[in-house]
């Protein structure tokens, strides 16, 4: 009776290990939570600094009825719709993380508003919150070291995580 006992828990041991030592994806966390789904822009608000003070914040894109999508793939291919509200086709390119993680790097080209007709808008985005359903990047003057009396902009994007049923 013992021995049947041992070979029981010894075969129960041996498939455990098994099953768990199947082959992991190359993906942490982080990047996991990207690729779930795609990010709805719920909103774009602009802030103008000089130093560490605010100097006016805008709340922008509230005119918009166009979905804005921002999707990322475990392959490290990216697409956006509708940037900056303006119906074009889907932009694409790619993504990574920094080393730390902390920073969005993309080279997606999407046209907007602007007097150069289109920019590269996630090329280094600061992650300032990254939650199951609720992502942050801010964009522009982003470096941790600035002037204390040169004014500088930042673009806070938040979006919304959809899963796709």
């Amino acid at each position: 009776m013992k021995n049947k006992r041992s070979l029981l828990l010894i075969a129960g041991l041996l498939a455990s290990m098994v099953v768990n030592s199947c082959k992991k994806e190359n993906q942490n966390a982080i990047q996991m939570l990207f690729t779930g789904g795609y990010w709805q822009l719920a909103s774009v608000i602009e802030t103008r600094f000089t130093g560490n003070t605010a100097d006016s914040t805008d709340t922008l894109n509230t005119q918009c009825s166009l979905n804005q999508k921002f999707t990322f793939n475990i392959n490290g291919t990216c697409t956006y719709q509708n940037f900056d509200c303006v119906a074009q086709p889907v932009a694409t390119g790619q993504w990574s993380l920094t080393s730390n993680q902390l920073y969005l790097q993309s080279t997606i080209t999407c046209k907007d508003t602007s007097a150069a007709g289109s920019s590269k808008p996630f090329s280094n985005a600061q992650i300032y919150n990254l939650g199951q359903y609720s992502m942050i990047l801010i964009t522009g003057d982003i470096q941790p070291n600035y002037s204390l009396t040169k004014p500088r902009k930042q673009i806070q994007y938040g979006f919304i995580r959809i899963v796709s049923p």
